[in-house]
């Protein structure tokens, strides 16, 4: 029975350490394949942003990288948590069994001792039992001591694994700070860069603005300085004509010509209706007449002559001519309206 028993208490000490070593070994991968999950998941994002760069776009979804980057936390914070929660339920499970199995010892080791102090009093113990009994208490010291070891191993195992975890959830957090960071930079280059982008447009447009300013007063100087120009020319022709003019006056005053046009005035009627007539009666013959409105009525002639012998001539024919019945035509010195 005693021999059982201690068997028994070996295998449940032998079964928590292998379950102990294989939690350990299960949080240790975890760790490792978290490790490994952050640098793909931040290769992945620099991918991103190496794309986006080489195409030219400066725009990123901040909020996206933020949820990713919280996703992130929280999972290695949950992943922790389970690797500590098992840790402390198979601390528990082991303390139990060490705890039973120590039960069992002392209930084995009273028993023992009943069943013996039934049969023979101590004075009559044989010398081999009491080397079994002295074997047996060195056996459980010894048990004890490796079981309290082991703990001892367990919970020195169970810190380094809390270390690594806090270690990792300090470089997790660190990492996170200085991703955040690094899309804070990016985020104030992308306004930097817009900022001088709208500068230079704005300055852009100033130019232009300015330019066509100057054009448009360019081209109003110019239109200024050809009216200028052309008035200056026209005043000149005027003053080229006037001077002509006055030149020619000049001449035939000094070789003795005039403006003056020799008419033959026939009648002088007294409204229009009447000149209009006597009008038609001339120009059927052939005469050219002019009509000149006076005081008095209209006058009609017949002209002009170059020379006043050349309209006497007229009259004389335009009087001796009985369909015409003008006998009262006489010679006139006429000047027209536009040369008076």
């Amino acid at each position: 029975m005693n021999n059982k028993q201690r068997w028994m208490g070996g295998v449940v000490l032998l079964g928590g350490g292998v379950l102990l070593a294989a939690l350990l070994l299960k949080g240790q991968n975890e760790i490792h394949q978290d490790r490994q999950q952050n640098p793909a998941l931040a290769a992945e994002v620099e991918s991103k942003d190496t794309v986006n760069n080489s195409l030219g776009s400066l725009t990123v979804d901040v909020e996206t990288e933020k949820r990713l980057l919280e996703q992130q936390r929280r999972d290695r914070e949950k992943a922790v948590a389970e690797q500590e929660a098992r840790a402390a339920e198979f601390l528990a499970m082991q303390q139990q069994a060490e705890a039973d199995a120590a039960r069992r010892a002392a209930e084995e080791y009273a028993a023992l001792n009943a069943h013996r102090m039934g049969q023979q009093s101590s004075d009559n113990i044989p010398p081999e039992l009491a080397e079994d009994e002295q074997t047996k208490q060195k056996r459980l010291a010894e048990d004890k001591a490796a079981a309290q070891k082991k703990l001892e191993q367990q919970k020195l195992e169970q810190q380094k694994a809390q270390t690594s975890a806090d270690t990792a959830k300090k470089q997790a957090e660190q990492k996170a700070a200085e991703e955040k960071r690094k899309l804070e930079e990016k985020r104030k280059a992308e306004e930097a860069h817009k900022a001088a982008e709208a500068k230079r447009k704005a300055e852009e447009e100033h130019k232009a603005a300015e330019k066509k300013k100057e054009a448009e007063h360019k081209a109003a100087e110019e239109k200024r300085k050809a009216e200028e120009k052309r008035k200056a020319e026209e005043k000149h022709k005027a003053e080229e004509a006037k001077k002509k003019a006055e030149a020619e006056k000049a001449r035939k005053l000094l070789e003795g010509e005039s403006d003056k046009q020799w008419m033959v005035q026939v009648a002088l009627a007294a409204n229009e209706a009447n000149a209009d007539a006597i009008a038609a009666k001339l120009r059927a013959k052939g005469y050219k007449v002019t009509k000149s409105q006076t005081s008095k009525g209209v006058r009609i002639m017949v002209g002009p002559s170059k020379d006043r012998e050349t309209a006497d001539a007229l009259r004389k024919k335009i009087a001796s001519d009985a369909s015409l019945n003008m006998k009262s035509a006489w010679v006139n010195d006429w000047v027209p309206l536009d040369k008076r």
